[in-house]
């Protein structure tokens, strides 16, 4: 059996909570083989990132060229790309290696509140890397940074979605976790079919990395051939089990749990 091969270009996470540690844990968890390219080496606990060092544009070129000299890259997933230039760099060499099932997680805040993509580069974002990507996966705060308006209620993230996609994605799904829903409810919209995925809310700070799980869970399940809506779906049923069956560790926001999902459903 020759496994599916997942990329994630994206932010090291020296908690292992998030970032390429989140991502490589879900690729392995759904049955693929991950690789990486790290955009950013940060200095982060559950307490907060401490410091954050981007790796050099040619080092990052680099990772990508030794991917696709060797590896059938099936889907990728970017994360934490920092700033303009590795943005940039990382667009170039999707086109240039024609990477398939492209997922965008729009990393842009940290869940103790520091700023992960500084403001100038999300222009280049919407210009340079939506038009590559499958889906792009980003929370109500990130929609409304990409999109420059508020966005509070349900008919307001309906909306929000289809601008989105008129950025020249093919799909967007925006979470509803920061949302004052009873439930977490996220809405996926791709142009034609629109759907509510809402599983129950689970009073936790053991939220680390949920963001980055969920994106790589979908361009895991794209890679092996799922559709797109039911690799979110998949997706949303391993978030929900790993916020519902927290690890504990950390004294701040604590990881998620990876492997929850296999328990529960006995994969």
């Amino acid at each position: 059996m020759i496994f599916k091969q997942v990329l994630t270009i994206a932010g090291s996470d020296s908690g292992g909570g998030a970032g390429i540690q989140a991502d490589i844990k879900t690729f392995q968890e759904r049955r693929t083989f991950g690789m990486s390219v790290i955009t950013a080496i940060t200095a982060q606990n559950t307490l907060g990132v401490k410091a954050v060092h981007k790796i050099p544009i040619d080092i990052i070129c680099k990772q990508c060229t030794a991917i696709a000299e060797d590896f059938q890259v099936s889907a990728v997933k970017t994360g934490m790309l920092a700033d303009a230039e590795i943005i940039r760099e990382v667009a170039r060499n999707i086109r240039l290696y024609d990477f398939p099932n492209l997922v965008i997680d729009p990393v842009m805040i940290a869940k103790g509140g520091t700023a992960l993509l500084e403001n100038e580069a999300i222009r280049v974002l919407k210009e340079e890397l939506l038009p590559l990507g499958t889906i792009i996966t980003p929370n109500i705060p990130e929609a409304e940074e990409i999109l420059g308006e508020k966005i509070t209620t349900k008919a307001e993230i309906e909306q929000a979605a289809k601008k989105i996609c008129d950025l020249g994605i093919k799909a967007v799904v925006i979470k509803g976790g920061h949302s004052e829903m009873s439930e977490a409810a996220d809405f996926y919209y791709d142009g034609k079919t629109t759907k509510w995925l809402t599983s129950e809310r689970f009073d936790t700070l053991h939220t680390h990395g949920t963001g980055c799980t969920f994106s790589a869970c979908i361009a895991a399940e794209l890679a092996k051939g799922n559709s797109l809506l039911n690799s979110v779906i998949v997706a949303k049923e391993f978030i929900t089990s790993a916020i519902k069956y927290p690890l504990g560790i950390g004294h701040g926001h604590g990881p998620t749990n990876h492997f929850a999902y296999r328990m529960e459903e006995g994969k």
